[in-house]
């Protein structure tokens, strides 16, 4: 009598009699703990001690991630509260990366920085679980950028038009208007799907921003990822990765996607949290050199492939108005354009405060047409004659006739100012907004 052996079940088999290896938490110090006994790799799961259940039956698991490896031992970094961790305490290795739900059925729905739902409506339907690396799309294999992007804000899509797979840089200082201008995209913007970032916001403002801000309509086609700036260091680093590895995934479907990411400056702080706790000696203004290699590896995981792409929207926080500091620097130099938010336009109540004349997208004149990019070269020339002369302006010396140009912004300073305010609850198609652009053209003209 012959035997036959069914050999995937063997070798599962096998493999779940194989003793596992534990390590022990030898110190906890900072931001991380270090485990002795363990070889695990970069980037693998930890479970230290044993499941906490509550008294509602919830088991909770204290997990870390493994980011730094020596000779002594692994150096872990926690997705959580270290709360009752001790030294000596056991350490289980789980064998795995993080991984990270995605599909259609996450539209609507809000996920932390480990793609746990946190909103309350139960259980995640998704499609499959992937880890959160992903390769960034070769630079030969990436498509170029020839098609714009519908935005829903006038002054985006006119004067600082998008195209599909740019990635384009929000600068401005606290309280300003960035959170606000990204709904209007959330909602005003023509891509299929919406994947929105909160990282290392204050908690007060994550319902304000998905109850009035982003409304049940722009809710509706977003995938929300949140990580607020009480959590490890860890988790908020990892809320960004999340969110656009889930971009991601929509993107090899050959969807086009919106990636809104606020902010990128407190990504680049978690790094820089994440850096010093492990020994990496401090650089430019206390940031460790892993912190700019970090912000050019998510950044350029955004951008078209062979099929679809992904739009990144970043909002940086520039310390003190001061668009030259650190991050600010490194991430104009990756990014494919940037949109300066003003305080000055700001506090005389002109919103969206885009700073037209200071914002530029690399890509504009490759997705609109020689038409459109007269209508807006005008508006930009006109608008930059008045600041030219906006001195003389206030202090009565401009003697009319003086520059047609001048002379044509201050008549029609009114009809310039509507153009470029937008309420947020005005979603303006771009065909309608290259139509009151080339309307204000002609009153420009003419007028000089």
């Amino acid at each position: 009598m012959s035997l036959t052996i069914d050999q995937p079940r063997f070798a599962s088999a096998v493999r779940a009699a194989r003793p596992q290896r534990v390590g022990v938490v030898s110190s906890v110090v900072g931001l991380g703990l270090t485990v002795t006994g363990l070889d695990s790799a970069i980037g693998e799961l930890v479970e230290i001690g044993a499941p906490d259940v509550s008294a509602s039956g919830e088991v909770t698991r204290r997990l870390a991630e493994v980011v730094a490896t020596t000779a002594d031992g692994v150096r872990c970094m926690p997705l959580g509260a270290m709360t009752g961790v001790r030294s000596g305490m056991a350490v289980r290795p789980t064998g795995r990366p993080i991984l990270v739900p995605t599909g259609r059925g996450l539209f609507g729905r809000v996920i932390d920085g480990l793609g746990r739902p946190i909103d309350g409506k139960g259980p995640l339907s998704f499609d499959e679980l992937v880890p959160l690396d992903h390769p960034t799309p070769s630079a030969m294999g990436r498509a170029r950028i020839d098609t714009p992007l519908q935005l829903g804000v006038r002054a985006l899509d006119t004067l600082t038009t998008a195209g599909r797979g740019q990635r384009l840089g929000l600068f401005a200082g606290s309280g300003v208007g960035k959170s606000s201008l990204l709904s209007m995209i959330a909602r005003g913007t023509d891509a299929e799907v919406s994947v929105v970032a909160l990282v290392g916001e204050r908690g007060r403002e994550v319902r304000e921003f998905l109850e009035d801000d982003l409304g049940p309509e722009g809710l509706a086609r977003s995938i929300v990822v949140v990580s607020t700036s009480d959590e490890p260091a860890l988790m908020r680093l990892r809320a960004a990765f999340v969110a656009t590895r889930i971009a991601e995934s929509f993107r090899d479907r050959g969807a086009d996607v919106v990636l809104m990411m606020d902010s990128l400056t407190r990504v680049a702080m978690a790094q820089r949290e994440i850096g010093l706790s492990v020994g990496e000696p401090p650089a430019t203004r206390g940031y460790p050199p892993s912190t700019f290699s970090t912000l050019a590896t998510l950044l350029e995981r955004a951008g078209t492939d062979t099929t679809g792409s992904v739009t990144g929207l970043y909002t940086v926080l520039v310390d003190g108005d001061d668009h030259n500091e650190p991050i600010a620097d490194a991430a104009r130099s990756i990014l494919d354009g940037h949109i300066v938010l003003d305080r000055k336009l700001a506090v005389t109540g002109h919103f969206p405060s885009i700073d037209v004349l200071g914002s530029i997208s690399r890509v504009a004149s490759k997705v609109i047409s020689r038409e459109q990019s007269a209508d807006a070269r005008l508006l930009r020339t006109v608008m930059a004659a008045r600041k030219q002369a906006q001195d003389l302006i206030d202090v009565g010396a401009y003697q009319p006739g003086t520059n047609p140009l001048v002379d044509a912004a201050v008549a029609h300073q009114g009809e310039i100012d509507a153009f470029l305010q937008q309420r947020m609850d005005d979603q303006t198609p771009a065909d309608q907004a290259w139509g009151r652009l080339r309307a204000l053209g002609a009153l420009l003209g003419g007028g000089a």
